[in-house]
């Protein structure tokens, strides 16, 4: 990557590139046959944690792959390459669970043949024979989570010289997480997915105000259904303000991250 021969370098980039297209195609190959297995064990519906396992899922892609999964879902999922009657598991969570504790117990209780992390991520050695075990004792480890906010506002409320007071708290990060908010008595209007399954919409509440939300990669999910289809009925929202740069506009935008009635 350093060579100061143009001819070396490029054929460098050329091969890299190729392997990253290699890399990009198992990835997606690898996320659809596990949101497959998932939707199909009714997994989403009835699992704290979820853990899906596959033979001959590259270990290198496992990672990434959980966590386009936890975006979906919204909670906790391992996943797990098998191969040889062993499996290589790689987990990301969600605030308020600690993966990596559940993990360690797991280890502990002889359910894994290594295995540690820490609140957001995890990762493991497990026996083929053991992949069930380990989802229920994790199922059963984890309690629902609680989503902390650190406080409420209106509509009108979320402005842009906010986002920029929360913009220069950053950099973000486990010692000094980004604030969450929440927002209630707020209706959804024009809801419409946009993108890879991310939902826009328009958010109002009874002070007047209106703002401009996403949900990132929601429009399968739960939290994607609600939003499409509210019904009219004054929704409690989650999430972040952001800062919206496009085309020289600044404006302000509220990331959703979880919903309720």
């Amino acid at each position: 990557m350093s060579t100061d021969d143009p001819v070396e370098a490029a054929q460098l980039a050329t091969l890299l590139d190729g392997h990253n297209a290699e890399r990009r195609t198992i990835e997606a190959e690898t996320l659809e046959a596990a949101q497959a297995l998932i939707d199909a064990g009714g997994q989403a519906e009835t699992a704290r944690v979820i853990v899906a396992a596959g033979e001959g899922w590259h270990p290198g892609v496992i990672g990434i792959v959980a966590s386009r999964l936890v975006e979906r879902y919204h909670r906790p999922v391992c996943v797990v390459g098998l191969a040889d009657g062993v499996g290589k598991g790689s987990g990301r969570s969600i605030p308020g669970i600690d993966l990596g504790a559940a993990v360690i117990a797991a280890r502990q209780a002889g359910l894994l043949k290594a295995g540690g992390g820490h609140k957001m991520a995890a990762g493991f050695t497990v026996t083929q024979d053991q992949v069930g075990p380990l989802a229920a004792f994790l199922d059963a480890r984890v309690a629902e989570p609680v989503l902390a906010v650190d406080g409420g506002l209106s509509c009108g409320g979320a402005t842009v010289a906010l986002a920029e007071i929360i913009e220069r708290l950053g950099p973000f990060g486990s010692g000094n997480p980004e604030p969450r908010f929440a927002l209630t008595g707020a209706r959804v209007v024009n809801a419409r997915i946009v993108g890879t399954n991310h939902i826009s919409c328009v958010l109002t509440d009874t002070g007047g105000g209106r703002l401009k939300a996403i949900a990132f990669r929601a429009a399968d999910s739960a939290l994607g259904q609600t939003l499409m289809s509210p019904g009219g009925v004054p929704l409690s929202l989650a999430g972040r303000v952001k800062l919206d740069r496009w085309n020289g506009d600044l404006k302000v935008q509220f990331q959703i991250e979880d919903v309720g009635r």
